[in-house]
Formats: structure tokens, C-alpha cells, sequence
């Protein structure tokens, strides 16, 4: 587009209404305004809004006269951003164009293949938001109720890359390391990112925030760094320090994915497909050449038993192959969380105590990053890749190396503290049994993760250890009271999420 208003599209005033609605476009129009009439406009229509080159499909909503100008437009606060609209501007309305790539949605909802040309078109409309969160939410559902074969993983991972930028190195090997997640905790990346830039391998990574869970990769690193770089800024800090930790959001490698991902955490929907194509998609678009993948597996993980474990490995490492990229997956124990915090803060402050060498930093995290490390380094070429990861780790090479990386990225800080918490004591003595992860993030979400950074929880108990009744199981972290009583109130109906025998 030139900036003129095209044929058959209306100008009106465009008005900053505030309003909050995350990724959502809402439009604002009194029920009498001529556009409305002349179009047969309803509320809850969905329309095409246009400012010079930007346009988005954006949600009617019918006001009161008093509240706008018959020749005015209020625009949500996210649709005002995405089209780049001033005060006083100009936005045209108009009937959206056929969304004609819903039939490939349908075609899915009844069980049909869906071509690499189908998997195409949808994800252009949904990078162009002419999908309302019904079709997202339909095209979501209809790949988890009918799994996609492996040339479908790869038709939509193919998709989801051309939908974005695609960066490129002159140098070889590029490596990068990604969790399947389900697991809380298991904060390994920013560890293994330093110990492997340490090393001399080049590893840009890029993260994504929370789906399903109290906190993401992106959520956690935030608390420490900037993680909204772009590309020119992501490429400084990696040819600067050999690594970066970054949301792949803000740099646009892959960017339907997040869309997807925000649909996928209402839905609590994390689908095999979905979950090939959203990992993949981001690492070939970082132009990674070598990957470690970890599959944590237990009956309260996301993946529940090592037979659906190396279903989902198997598919990973043959898409991956299909872009020229050589993975190698890890089963883990899944049976716990890695680490004591869970939420974005709690978790930071994990990585720091393993950085820094802490007499009581979690072991456990430390030898999950260690493993993933050592095989990264190995399969980068590097010679007994466990040993040196050790070493690097051990004396302060990696802390160093994140450091320099946080700088690089705008400057390190001290993760938030909670200012209210509460402790929940075992009911009994006996030996922690079980711990249920799936119940244990829904307290720490339920406190406030990962949206406020310092909420979530920390456990005082590991499987296999022993608890004397009224001594500490866990820790409620909240940023009001509010919310620490809404996660009390769940975790107290659910006095079974940490199993003690006796």
C-alpha cells in the first residue's frame, strides 16, 4: 500500500482508547456512524483496519454515543501500536477479505492431510492477524485432535520459518540446546549457554516464554537481562561474547509461533506436532547447525512415559535432519522439579547459585546443565564434553562468560524478591513418594507466575528424602495477598501435590 485510502475502505479518526487486550485488534465505532450503516457493520463483526502500509483484522465493539465522535475509530492499545497510528490519524474500515485458508482448517477438523501449500496459507494469515483467537483456537485443536504425520511437521515448521526473518552465520558449528519443557524449574539454559560460549562454540540462543507453565526460559532471563533485542543487537551480542539468551518474539525469528503459543496456554494444549514445529522453526531460524534436545519423562511431566519420549525424539531429530540440522535427544528424569525455585525469579536465583559455584546451589540443576552441556560440546566436536564443562564451570569461567553476556544485552540485575510468602509444612512424617509437577505449577501460577517475576514457589524436599511433619515442603512467593491466599487456597485442598509415606 502507498498510504492512500483504497477503494471501498473508509476513513475515520483514529482515537488511543487505552485498553488493554494483550495481541488482540479491537475497534471502537458508535452504532450510528455512517461506515457502520453504509456497511452493514454489526458489533463483534470482524474488520479490516488499514494506515498507510500496516492493516490488521480487528473486532467490532458498538458504543454509546457520548463516548465517541460520530467520525472517530477508538483503537485498543495494541492495535494502535501494530499500525503505528498517531494522533489525529487516519484509519480506514472495511470488510476483511475472505479468510479462503479456513479450509484447510476444516479440512484438518475432519481428519484430512493437510499439503505443505495448506499449512502455507494459514500461517501468512495468522502473521497478518486476520485470524480472530476462534480460528486460532480451531486451527490449534484441530492439529491436537488429529496428530500431524512427520511430512506435516515439517510442511508446518517450513511455514512457520518463511514466516519470519532467517539469520545466517559465517561460522560453523552453530549449536543451541532446547527443553521440550513440562518440568518445573529445569532452568538449564542460561548455564549451559555460558558454559558452551566459554568454550569457543557459538550458541545464539533464542527463548520463549511461558506456555503452560510458571515461567519460560525469556520470563526467567528478564530477571537478570534485557531479552527484547533485535536482530542487529542479537547478532552484536553473539559475534561479541559467542552466545546471547533471547525471547524470539522480539527478534521476529518465527514469529507465528508466539501467536500460537498464547492460544496453545488458554487451551492448555501443547500438541506433538505443534511442539516439533514450534521448537524446530526458531532453530533453523537462528540458523543453528547442531541441537541437544532434553525429554524429561514422568507420569506428572508433559511427556508421560519413555515410549511417548522417543516418539516425540524420533520426530524431532528427523524433522531436524530434513533442515540440515543434527540432533541428538536426552531422556531425563522427569519425576521432579530440577532446582528449588519455580517462577521467573526463583529460578534466576538458581542459575546464579550454580554459576557461582554456591556451597548449597541445587545439585541437581547443576548436573542436569552439566549433561546437556557436556553432550552440546561433544556434538560441536569438542572432545570429552562433560569433563570440560565441569572445568569451565568450576573455576568461574562460565559465570564470567554469562556476565559479559548479560552486558552485552543491556546491563545484569538483581532478580525481584516477593514481599509475601507462606510456608506449607508437611502434615506428617515419612518419605517424600511423589511429587505431582502438574498441581506444583498451578500453585505457583495460581501465586502469580509468571507475569508477576517474583511470585511462585520454592520446594524444601526431594523424592526419596525424609520430612518430619510440620517442617517446611514448600514456599509460597506472591507479589499481593490477594494472590498468595488464592495459591494457599489451592495448595490446601491439594495436600497430596508432595506425597509423604509413612
Amino acid at each position: 500500500m502507498t498510504g492512500e485510502i483504497p477503494l471501498g475502505h473508509h476513513p475515520l479518526k483514529a482515537r488511543r482508547f487505552g485498553i488493554e487486550t494483550l495481541h488482540e485488534a479491537h475497534v471502537f465505532m458508535r452504532k450510528d456512524n455512517p461506515v457502520c450503516k453504509s456497511e452493514g457493520f454489526a458489533s463483534h463483526n470482524r474488520v479490516l483496519l488499514t494506515h498507510g502500509a500496516n492493516s490488521l483484522v480487528a473486532t467490532l465493539y458498538q458504543v454509546a454515543p457520548e463516548m465517541l465522535g460520530i467520525d472517530e475509530a477508538g483503537v485498543s492499545e495494541w492495535a494502535w501500536q501494530y499500525l503505528a497510528l498517531t494522533p489525529g490519524a487516519q484509519v480506514s474500515v472495511s470488510h476483511p477479505p475472505p479468510l479462503e485458508s479456513m479450509s484447510h482448517v476444516r479440512g484438518k477438523v475432519y481428519r484430512h492431510r493437510m499439503s505443505a501449500h495448506g499449512f502455507s496459507a494459514i500461517i501468512a494469515d495468522v502473521e497478518a492477524r486476520r485470524y480472530s483467537d476462534i480460528e486460532l483456537a480451531a486451527f490449534v485443536t484441530a492439529c491436537a485432535a488429529e496428530p500431524l504425520d512427520l511430512a506435516e511437521m515439517r510442511g508446518l515448521t517450513e511455514a512457520m520459518v518463511d514466516a519470519g526473518e532467517r539469520l545466517s552465520w559465517n561460522r560453523t558449528p552453530i549449536v543451541d540446546k532446547h527443553s521440550v519443557g513440562g518440568l518445573p524449574g529445569n532452568r538449564t539454559t542460561p548455564i549451559v549457554v555460558a558454559i558452551v560460549a566459554a568454550a569457543g562454540l557459538t550458541i545464539p540462543k533464542t527463548s520463549s516464554r511461558a506456555i503452560t507453565s510458571p515461567s519460560g526460559t525469556a520470563d526467567m532471563m528478564e530477571t537478570l537481562a534485557p531479552v527484547e533485542l533485535d536482530i542487529r543487537s542479537m547478532r552484536r551480542v553473539v559475534e561479541t561474547e559467542g552466545g546471547c539468551i533471547v525471547w524470539g518474539g522480539a527478534v521476529r525469528l518465527s514469529p507465528t509461533d508466539d501467536i500460537l503459543i498464547g492460544v496453545e496456554r488458554v487451551l492448555d494444549l501443547d500438541a506433538e506436532g505443534q511442539l516439533v514445529a514450534s521448537i524446530l522453526s526458531k532453530k533453523i531460524a537462528a540458523g543453528s547447525t547442531h541441537l541437544v534436545l532434553d525429554l524429561p519423562v514422568g507420569p506428572t511431566a508433559k511427556i508421560r512415559s519413555h515410549e511417548d519420549a522417543k516418539k516425540l525424539s524420533h520426530s524431532l531429530v528427523r524433522v531436524a535432519q530434513e533442515f540440515g540440522i543434527e540432533a541428538r535427544a536426552i531422556l531425563s528424569d522427569g519425576l521432579q522439579p530440577v532446582g528449588r525455585g519455580i517462577g521467573p525469579a526463583l529460578e534466576a536465583r538458581d542459575v546464579l547459585s550454580v554459576l557461582k559455584n554456591e556451597a548449597n546451589a541445587p545439585e541437581d540443576l547443576r548436573e542436569h546443565s552439566l549433561l546437556l552441556a557436556g553432550n552440546l560440546l561433544e556434538l560441536g566436536g569438542i572432545a570429552n564434553g562433560r569433563m570440560m564443562a565441569a572445568e569451565i564451570l568450576a573455576n568461574g569461567k562460565a559465570l564470567a562468560k554469562f556476565q559479559r553476556i548479560c552486558a552485552a544485552q543491556g546491563g545484569m540485575r538483581e532478580p525481584p524478591i516477593a514481599p509475601h510468602t507462606h510456608i506449607v509444612s508437611a502434615d506428617r512424617t515419612g518419605i517424600v513418594d511423589r511429587i505431582d509437577n502438574r498441581r506444583l505449577s498451578k500453585v505457583a501460577k495460581l501465586a502469580g507466575a509468571p507475569d508477576d517475576k517474583a511470585a511462585g514457589l520454592e520446594i524444601h524436599v526431594r523424592i526419596g528424602g525424609r520430612v518430619a511433619e510440620g517442617e517446611p515442603v514448600y514456599t509460597i512467593h506472591a507479589q499481593s495477598p490477594g494472590e498468595l491466599n488464592y495459591a494457599l487456597g489451592f495448595a490446601q485442598a491439594n495436600r497430596d501435590i508432595v506425597g509423604i509415606a509413612l
